[in-house]
């Protein structure tokens, strides 16, 4: 997915550059294809898919969290009434 982002920002920034600097064109996607690559890397993203994942993780976790405080609760009740 962050490939295909890249190339698409390279191709259209290859669009745009002048027909006569061909032989520079090249060394040029390249170096943009590099700077992306790092720029994003320094970024940490992550694909919809993984946020997805990890926000279904935390869903789930915060379900079982809230189910464990009202069992405590409940245990604590009973606690107190003896």
């Amino acid at each position: 997915m962050l490939k295909e982002k890249i190339e698409a920002i390279v191709s259209d920034i290859s669009k745009v550059l002048p027909e006569d600097i061909d032989l520079l064109k090249e060394d040029i996607e390249k170096n943009v294809r590099a700077t992306l690559n790092t720029a994003f890397t320094k970024m940490e993203l992550v694909t919809r898919e993984e946020f997805d994942i990890q926000a279904s993780l935390l869903s789930r976790t915060r379900e079982k969290l809230e189910a464990l405080q009202k069992k405590l609760s409940e245990m604590e009740k009973q606690l107190e009434e003896k």
